[in-house]
C-alpha cells in the first residue's frame, strides 16, 4: 500500500489565491495515483495520497525564511 505525501506551499498558483484549489488537489491525487499504477503496478484503490500545505513562515531557502530570501533575491535583480 503506497502512501504519497505531496507538500505544496500555501501560496496558491495565482496572485489572487492563497492556497491550492480543490480541483488542483484532485489533479495531484489522480496524477500521483496513476504514476504509481503505471510504474509500480499499484492499484488505485490501494494508493493513498496526502497533500500538505505549508505556510510560508514554516519553510526556508538559502538559510533564510523564504519570504526574506525572495526579498533579497528581488533586491539583487534590481
Amino acid at each position: 500500500m503506497p502512501i504519497v505525501t505531496i507538500q505544496v506551499t500555501r501560496e496558491g498558483t495565482a496572485p489572487d489565491r492563497e492556497s491550492v484549489t480543490a480541483e488542483e488537489k484532485a489533479a495531484l491525487i489522480k496524477g500521483a495515483s496513476e504514476l504509481l499504477l503505471n510504474v509500480l503496478k499499484k492499484p488505485l484503490e490501494s494508493t493513498f495520497v496526502v497533500i500538505e500545505e505549508v505556510d510560508t513562515e514554516n519553510w526556508g531557502w538559502g538559510g533564510l525564511p523564504v519570504l526574506e530570501y525572495r526579498h533579497q533575491l528581488a533586491d539583487k535583480r534590481k
